[in-house]
């Protein structure tokens, strides 16, 4: 399907007569100005004119919008801006109105130019940084001199009377070392009829300057800004306040740097080549480039590209953590340009999500009003998963790229469980999540590593449960921001939860002050050394290395680490320490002593020789999915016992058994770990459905979830029993089992398959997981 385009802005020269060291075009990462002729010549200029003259007509556009752009527009003379004028009215006029703008930095606008302007109705935009001082921050000549004298002058031409109906306004980036009162008092000074106040290009590889370490310092210039100019009656629009009022209400934003609005526009650079929207030039070299050109390509063949109909599908085009935003509406992502990491490319929320985020709660509770919510995308067909992994998962065969799939879409929903938390907390608590905010842009490694802790999902789940009922429950989000600072090894200093005496550090270790108290802590984390303040005074923790592994010397109280066991070939974490642990079907042990700690060593080790027999084609993708296994207290009676809680992705709760008893159920819980995470993505069955479903390993009919949940499990024991069963002699126990759980597992898929509950996706899925049984 083509979209309609209607927004085109066409690079007319490639030069500037400016060195603006903040400038996308010339100073960020792409360089693809350099091979481009000086000036867009009248034969490109007229293919440009024919494609889109020719795409409104065919889609029957009542109107288009057509920005002259650089380099600098001026620099072509009024000479050939005429030419150019005159061809883009006479070609495209006559089947789509045409609104002509131009943006520059307007040190060379001239009466010649203005009234070239007049004759064919082009709407002149300025940069402008604000006074003199604000503006010579970035906005210089090559030789180092001001152009704030000669951008004023440019500006004061367009305030004439004669040229009045041409001045579009004023576009100001923003400098955070600039005083903001002073920016918007120079910016209100020049009379603008609209005022543009835009975030300074950056993205999550080249991330935003933040002074000082603060953790929101562009919402809260934009918020000085924002209430000098309600106290002055809002004397001129400003596009980005506007536009979070208009989406707060459920309205359009107008604007690409906010809103769900559809982004229909495409470039046209000097050679005729036609390309994605410019400010992707920030992202990475050749980011903005398509391969087509406009004597080659119509606008059709453009606006299928995949970056570009993305732009267009709203809310279906962002990234799992901004879909589940409560600000998602006004927000939007922010600019799509800004959302770019190496890696994961441009699914991402912003590099300035924190900044966009407290603005627009700011705003909203300044003006009373709560943004229009957000409904719970539903996926029932499997449209939004990677090609393939439905059928992969039903079939048993997870794989590497399903885990690391899986894993990531988790990680983006612990990111937005973690943003709600903040929301809700109180502000004594806040310091936690500016710290985490500022490390996700110095050390987004350590952040996302922490985030994937398993047991910070259930405790943020908890917090919003309990929110504003159990102070502590928030207040752990200093722990988890604490624990993140000590990996990334950085000095920090917070006001961190004692509970019972201890000091929680989520995936890192515990400390016990020396009285169980309970209340609150001064935690001072340096490389090297924790320093704690309480009422009963200091307690020191020193590393002679690294704390994973280095023996601390402690001082007035205890330390205890967390502790890893071999598995696989690497390492999973052994987590008896975490408060927010014992959220499985049975309760989780407590501290294992050091000798029993070695026999979990040997079982462990035992479980992952199983598992690599008895399940060869999965044993990677569970050694790769697996991140925490936690104790759980024994059955009196010696029965085997394990359990997966849905909000603790990557972790399974086992009581110590033998190595194939541990191998079993690590699987198993394996199996519930991964259904969970891919129920978190696309229904398999309608929620509606409250029938329940007889299976042959309970004796209770099972709502039909359960079902799906134990259908799924069973499908990998299945699998181990038949392995075993290979290597034994006919009629052995393992041949037993290996009939048993088949036949459970078939009858339940089919059970399934019969009720009626499940959704096009279940029940492709539980057809992958019958056709596996008949293997």
């Amino acid at each position: 399907m083509a979209w309609p385009i209607s927004q085109y802005v066409l690079k007319v020269h490639s030069r500037c007569d400016l060195a603006c060291d903040h400038c996308y075009v010339y100073e960020h990462a792409d360089q693809t100005w350099r091979g481009q002729p000086m000036f867009m010549d009248t034969r490109t200029v007229a293919a440009v004119a024919g494609r889109i003259a020719d795409h409104a007509s065919a889609h029957r556009l009542p109107s288009v919008s057509v920005v002259l752009h650089g380099g600098e527009p001026l620099l072509l003379g009024p000479t050939r801006m005429r030419e150019i004028l005159a061809a883009l009215r006479q070609r495209i006029e006559p089947v789509s109105r045409l609104d002509l703008r131009m943006q520059s930095n307007g040190v060379r606008l001239s009466e010649a130019y203005c009234d070239l302007f007049v004759e064919y109705d082009v709407q002149v935009g300025v940069s402008l940084d604000g006074d003199r001082a604000a503006n010579d921050r970035h906005r210089r000549f090559a030789n180092g001199a001001s152009s704030h004298a000669q951008a004023m002058r440019g500006i004061g031409m367009l305030r004439q009377t004669a040229y009045r109906r041409q001045f579009a306004g004023i576009l100001c980036t923003i400098d955070v070392d600039n005083d903001p009162i002073a920016v918007y008092e120079a910016l209100r000074a020049a009379q603008p009829p609209r005022l543009d106040l835009l975030l300074p290009h950056a993205t999550w590889a080249n991330p935003p300057y933040r002074p000082d370490g603060r953790g929101t310092p562009y919402a809260d210039w934009l918020l000085a800004v924002h209430d000098r100019w309600t106290a002055d009656g809002r004397p001129m629009p400003i596009r980005l306040f506007d536009s979070l009022r208009s989406t707060a209400a459920g309205g359009r934003s107008g604007n690409e740097w906010v809103g769900l609005d559809p982004a229909d526009l495409v470039v046209v650079e000097t050679d005729g080549t036609w390309e994605k929207v410019d400010s992707l030039k920030t992202a990475y070299d050749g980011a903005p480039a398509t391969g087509l050109s406009v004597f080659t390509h119509t606008v059709d063949d453009v606006s299928v590209l995949p970056d570009i109909a993305r732009r267009q599908t709203g809310l279906a085009g962002l990234a799992a953590q901004c879909r589940g935003c409560p600000v998602v509406r006004q927000c939007g992502g922010g600019l799509f340009a800004h959302r770019y990491r190496a890696g994961t490319g441009f699914d991402n929320p912003s590099a300035y999500c924190v900044d966009l985020k407290e603005l627009i709660v700011s705003l909203n509770a300044r003006a009373g009003v709560e943004p229009v919510p957000v409904p719970a995308p539903v996926d029932q067909e499997g449209r939004d998963l990677p090609d393939g992994l439905l059928d992969r998962l039903g079939s048993g065969r997870t794989d590497p790229d399903a885990v690391r799939f899986l894993a990531e879409s988790q990680l983006s929903i612990t990111r937005a469980l973690l943003v709600a938390v903040a929301d809700a907390a109180p502000t004594s608590t806040r310091a936690g999540w500016d710290l985490l905010a500022r490390l996700d842009q110095e050390a987004p490694e350590a952040v996302a590593e922490m985030l994937r802790h398993p047991y910070v999902r259930v405790w943020a789940v908890d917090a919003l449960r309990q929110a504003g009922s159990d102070a502590a429950t928030g207040a752990h989000l200093s722990c988890v921001a604490a624990a993140t600072a000590v990996r990334a090894g950085v000095t920090v200093q917070l006001d961190v939860p004692v509970r019972s005496g201890v000091i929680s550090l989520p995936s890192i270790g515990a400390v016990t002050l020396p009285e169980p108290v309970t209340g609150s802590a001064t935690l001072t984390v340096t490389p090297g050394a924790w320093t704690i303040s309480h009422g009963h005074g200091r307690t020191l923790v020193r590393f002679d290395g690294d704390p994973d592994t280095a023996e601390p010397h402690v001082s007035g109280g205890r330390w205890q680490p967390s502790r890893r066991l071999p598995f696989g070939g690497s390492t999973i974490l052994f987590e008896d320490l975490d408060p927010y642990r014992d959220c499985h079907d049975w309760k989780a042990a407590e501290r294992v002593a050091a000798p029993a700690f070695a026999r979990w060593g040997e079982a462990m080790a035992a479980a992952w020789q199983a598992i690599e027999a008895d399940l060869p084609h999965q044993a990677t993708a569970v050694r790769m999915g697996l991140r925490a296994v936690v104790p759980l207290m024994d059955d009196p009676d010696g029965t085997m016992r394990s359990s997966t809680a849905r909000q603790a992705f990557a972790s399974v709760g086992v009581a110590r058994a033998d190595g194939p008893a541990t191998a079993m159920m690590i699987v198993h819980e394996f199996q519930h770990s991964v259904l969970g995470a891919l129920l978190d993505l696309c229904d398999l069955y309608t929620p509606e459905h409250t029938g329940r479903l007889t299976v042959g390993w309970r004796a209770d009919p099972r709502p039909v979830e359960g079902v799906l949940q134990g259908t799924y499990a069973h499908l990998a024991i299945t699998e181990m029993w038949r392995y075993r069963a290979r290597r034994a002699q006919p009629g052995s126990v393992a041949h037993q089992r290996h009939q048993q759980y088949r036949t459970w597992t078939a009858d339940a898929a089919d059970a399934l398959l019969r009720c009626g509950a499940l959704t096009p996706a279940g029940e492709r899925f539980v057809h992958r997981i019958a056709e596996a049984l008949t293997r």
